[in-house]
């Protein structure tokens, strides 16, 4: 691994033409292509299924990648250890068994596909091991005045040995339907005299999740400090008008101690294509990894086959004890009353319950009714994200959530 060449850029791959004109909007053509393997992979110490993704250059007229199916994927280690792989979806290759990447043992990642051309990478030792000593979630401003929650992380290595590092998270949200009733609106009879009747709802449609997973590259580096510490290192700025923070927030934190070669090679990617992926269109060019061909030395592959070190950590968040003011609900949930018959001989709410636009809220008001009515017929009803979650989120709570 100490032996790696530092990272270089290639040459570049695509020729943008202009974007707009005085007259007329000019279409974005690919001039120059030239195809490619593309690679992402990381063997990490987790003990689990691990995962290789391949997939091939594509035009930046195109808008669907181009994934690499039907090929032979394998991990090797200096004791002959084969760990082989098997497409799971098209181009994703899963381990067949689980395994974790152990200390002092080299691995190589190993592709042929399908014409037959193979692909090697450079024998890659595990990183030493840095763990996340904190998490915090903090009140903070941007630059532009906005008011949010800053993720923040802290880790030392004692022995000064990590130095390079780069984060993944996993977010996950509580959403709660603010209009939602234990009731169903069912249409009885769609022709005068129209008819409508209620049910109990026989699904979780109140309270539900949602996870989202971190996009682009995130990274820092200890190397120009006198210690292998991060210290408050921010990963992520949430704004105060962002959904997420309505209800109950938790982050799942992943930090992945690199090496100089994968720091250089994830460093380049990201300044110079600002791309969240590799499968992204918007690749200025080529840029030797760690991957390279058995047989062809003029055929370039993009990627690098990492193994990395990981410490993972969750927290909690209430945002009210951190932050003033939380965001609105994401819908618009303006109640309403639709007629059950208008004056020209229809029903916009036998209509609204069929199309599946509106959800029942209550009774629009009415004698002995705590309920004030509103204008229009006798229901109120609202759009469905505001009385049934499950459009927004999984009403299946996750095991680690903890209220």
């Amino acid at each position: 691994m100490k032996n790696i060449k530092s990272l270089t850029f290639v040459w570049f791959i695509l020729i943008i033409a202009f974007l707009n004109s005085c007259i007329e909007q000019i279409d974005i053509k690919t001039i120059a292509f030239e195809d490619a393997l593309i690679v992402e992979g990381t063997l990490t110490n987790e003990f689990k299924f691990h995962k290789i993704k391949l997939s091939r250059t594509f035009k930046l007229e195109e808008e669907i990648m181009n994934v690499e199916t039907g090929a032979k994927v394998r991990i090797i280690d200096d004791l002959g250890n084969n760990y082989d792989f098997q497409e799971e979806n098209l181009g994703i290759y899963i381990s067949d068994i689980e395994f974790r990447a152990k200390e002092d043992r080299m691995y190589q990642l190993k592709i042929e596909i399908s014409n037959g051309k193979s692909y090697t990478s450079i024998p890659t030792q595990l990183t030493s091991e840095s763990q996340i000593d904190e998490i915090s979630a903090v009140r903070e401003v941007d630059v532009n005045g906005g008011e949010g929650i800053s993720i923040l992380i802290n880790s030392f290595n004692s022995n000064g040995d990590a130095r390079y590092y780069r984060y993944e998270y996993e977010e996950t949200y509580k959403i709660k339907a603010p209009y939602w009733s234990p009731y169903d609106a069912v249409v009885v009879s769609d022709v005068k005299p129209y008819e409508v009747d209620f049910v109990p709802r026989t699904k979780e449609e109140k309270v539900c999740y949602k996870t989202i997973y971190s996009e682009g590259i995130i990274q820092t580096e200890t190397n120009s400090l006198l210690e292998d510490k991060v210290s408050n290192f921010s990963i992520r700025f949430i704004s105060n008008d962002d959904f997420i923070l309505t209800n109950r927030y938790s982050i799942l934190v992943k930090q992945y101690v690199q090496s100089f070669e994968a720091y250089t090679f994830n460093n380049i990617l990201k300044n110079l294509s600002g791309s969240e992926s590799l499968f992204s269109q918007n690749q200025p060019g080529f840029f030797s990894g760690n991957i390279f061909p058995d047989e062809d030395n003029n055929e370039k592959v993009i990627g690098f086959f990492e193994v990395a070190s990981v410490s993972e950590k969750r927290i909690f968040v209430n945002p009210r004890d951190i932050i003033e003011n939380t965001p609105p609900y994401i819908s618009n949930c303006e109640v309403v009353a639709p007629e059950l018959e208008s004056n020209v001989g229809t029903s916009p709410l036998i209509e609204a319950i069929k199309t599946g636009k509106l959800k029942f809220f209550q009774i629009n008001g009415g004698e002995n009714s705590p309920v004030i009515p509103i204008p229009g017929g006798p229901y109120q009803m609202v759009p469905v994200p505001c009385s049934d979650c499950t459009v927004l989120g999984t009403n299946i709570m996750p095991d680690f959530w903890v209220d």
